[in-house]
């Protein structure tokens, strides 16, 4: 269900809110917009009671039942275009962000040569692999921890935010530690555990579209 709360109601007032949707079963998920907050609450609407009581309190505006399969990047919930910041650049703004960089980290050289001249060509956030999936485990694999130090250190120098790919759960930590935002390649588009893992870590997540999948299963996916 979508609830959209009334304009320059207090913290505490809000807060009241978030606890009734708990208190009631579901998990909300605030999203404040210029003029408005508005709070997707998921869970089951036939097992849990009726958010619809909500109406009824001073500082909700509206209560919509959304009986679609994308709720939080509905419309409803989110009437304007989605923007992400990283850094002090803005992704689905007017600009385009270019990102740019070699596919795999392989040396301190290498990254750096590279970051400068993407830089220099107009790229404004830097990608590169520390972790890298091959069709042999006898290739190589990555330079795993000391690649994201190298990354962090080429952001250092370039300014620019750094996006590497998450391939482990065990490593979302770790990757979110160095990286702005998380890459998840299309061999794991479908791997829930690791988009979950991804997604607590707080970070923004590239979700690039998984082999054969259907137009619905990536967004699903998302």
């Amino acid at each position: 269900m979508i609830i959209v709360l009334k304009p320059r109601i207090t913290k505490r007032q809000e807060n009241s809110v978030l606890r009734e949707i708990k208190k009631l079963g579901y998990e909300p998920h605030v999203m404040r917009g210029v003029a408005r907050t508005v709070v997707g609450a998921i869970g089951d609407e036939k097992k849990n009671p009726s958010l619809e009581k909500l109406t009824t309190w001073p500082q909700v505006e509206s209560v919509t039942p959304i009986q679609k399969r994308f709720r939080l990047v509905s419309r409803e919930a989110h009437p304007k275009n989605s923007t992400v910041k990283v850094g002090r650049h803005l992704i689905g703004g007017k600009k385009m962000q270019v990102m740019a960089g070699p596919c795999s980290v392989e040396s301190e050289k290498q990254l750096m040569e590279t970051a400068h001249a993407v830089r220099k060509a107009g790229a404004t956030i830097l990608r590169g692999g520390a972790f890298k999936p091959r069709t042999s485990p006898y290739e190589f694999q990555g330079l795993g921890e000391k690649g994201l130090k190298l990354l962090a250190k080429a952001r250092d120098e370039t300014g620019m935010p750094i996006i590497t790919e998450l391939l482990s759960q065990k490593h979302a930590d770790l990757v979110a530690e160095y990286a702005d935002i998380l890459q998840i390649g299309t061999r794991n588009a479908q791997n829930f555990q690791l988009l979950i893992a991804a997604a607590r870590t707080g970070k923004p997540v590239l979700l690039k579209r998984g082999m054969s999948m259907r137009i619905e299963e990536w967004l699903l996916a998302g």
